[in-house]
C-alpha cells in the first residue's frame, strides 16, 4: 500500500474513495464505473496541481519517501547485466556504497551508488546510505578501475551524507571523502552522475564530481540537511522549512545556479508512484549523455570537468 506524505491527505482519500468503489464494483452489486472514472480525473488533477507546486521542504519529503527506488532497482531496470565489486581492499566492504560492472543497453560501463535499503533489516545492512572510509575508497577503486579499461562511470546518489561516527573519522572519513572527489576529478573516462533522491553534503560530492551532474525533478542536493541548518542557525530544527527555502535544494534551483547540468522529469506524483517509468527515463537521460561525451577524447572528458567545477569556485 502506497505511503501518502502528509501534504498528500487530500490526494489520499480520493484514492482511498475509488478503492472503495472498486471493491463495490467487483462485488456486482452496482454500476461505479462512471463515479470512478470522474474521481480518477479529479485525482489526477488534484495530483499536478499539489506537485507543481511543492516548497522545497516538500520536495524534501518526496526525495526522502521510503517507496522511491533504491540503488537495487536501478540496476535491475537499467542494467541487461550487473557483476558487483566489493571491499577496498584495505579494510571492509561498506554496504551503503554499492558498484560493479554493468551492461547498459549494450554499453560497458562502472555502475555505482548508494543504497539506502527498504526495510529494517537491509537498512541496518547499508547503514541507511550513510558512506564510511572504506565505501568511499571502495568507490576510487572501481573509478581507477573504469580509467584502466576505458569504461565510463555512471554514479546514482542517494544519501543523508557519510557517516558521522566516531570510528568513521578513526578511520578516516574526510580524507577519503576528499580523495574520492580527487579521484572524480582526474578521471580520463567519462562520467554522469544522478541526484536520485537525496543529495547530502560531501557524502555525495564524493562520487558525483562528473562531467555532468543529473538530478530527478523532486530530489534534494545540498551541503547540509534543511534540519541539520536549522539547528546550526536557529538552534532549533523546527526551522527547517526555512533553510530548505533559503540553501535553493531543488532541482529547478540548482540548474538556475549552474550546479547541476539537467532535470529529469518524474512520474505524475513522484518516481514512488511509478518507479518503473522513472528509471526508464532515468536510463535515457544517461544513455544520452554518456554517448555524448563518449565522443570526446580523454584530454577534452578531463578539461571539461575541471573547468564546471572551476567556473563554481
Amino acid at each position: 500500500m502506497l505511503t501518502y506524505l502528509d501534504f498528500e491527505r487530500p490526494i489520499a482519500e480520493l484514492e482511498n474513495r475509488i478503492a472503495d468503489l472498486r471493491a463495490t464494483a467487483d462485488n456486482g452489486a452496482v454500476d461505479v464505473e462512471q463515479e470512478i472514472r470522474r474521481l480518477d480525473v479529479k485525482t489526477k488533477k488534484l495530483l499536478r496541481d499539489t506537485y507543481s507546486k511543492l516548497t522545497p521542504w516538500q520536495k524534501a519529503h518526496v526525495a526522502r519517501h521510503p517507496e522511491r527506488p533504491h540503488f537495487k532497482d536501478y540496476v535491475e531496470g537499467l542494467a541487461e547485466e550487473f557483476i558487483p565489486l566489493a571491499g577496498d581492499r584495505a579494510f571492509a566492504d561498506d554496504q551503503a556504497i554499492v558498484g560493479g560492472l554493468a551492461t547498459i543497453d549494450g554499453r560497458k560501463v562502472v555502475l555505482m551508488g548508494h543504497e539506502k535499503g527498504d526495510d529494517t533489516a537491509s537498512r541496518l545492512k547499508h547503514n541507511f546510505g550513510m558512506a564510511k572510509p572504506e565505501g568511499y575508497r571502495k568507490a576510487i577503486r572501481l573509478m581507477k578501475l573504469a580509467d584502466r579499461f576505458g569504461l565510463p562511470v555512471v554514479t546514482l546518489v542517494d544519501t543523508p551524507g557519510a557517516f558521522p561516527g566516531v570510528q568513521a573519522e578513526e578511520r578516516g572519513q574526510a580524507e577519503a571523502i576528499a580523495r574520492a572527489t580527487e579521484q572524480c576529478l582526474a578521471l580520463k573516462v567519462p562520467m554522469v552522475s544522478v541526484i536520485v533522491g537525496e543529495g547530502g553534503s560531501g557524502g555525495a560530492v564524493a562520487i558525483a564530481a562528473a562531467n555532468k551532474v543529473l538530478m530527478f525533478e523532486h530530489a534534494i542536493y545540498s551541503v547540509i540537511s534543511p534540519e541539520g541548518c536549522a539547528s546550526i542557525l536557529w538552534r532549533t530544527s523546527d526551522k527547517a522549512p526555512d533553510a530548505a527555502e533559503a540553501m535553493r535544494i531543488t532541482a529547478k534551483h540548482l540548474k538556475d545556479l549552474g550546479v547541476i547540468d539537467r532535470i529529469v522529469k518524474e512520474p505524475l506524483g513522484g518516481a514512488h508512484r511509478d518507479p518503473a517509468k522513472a528509471i526508464s527515463r532515468l536510463k535515457s537521460a544517461v544513455l544520452e549523455e554518456v554517448d555524448a561525451l563518449s565522443a570526446l577524447d580523454k584530454r577534452e572528458i578531463l578539461s571539461q570537468r575541471r573547468s564546471k567545477f572551476l567556473e563554481m569556485a
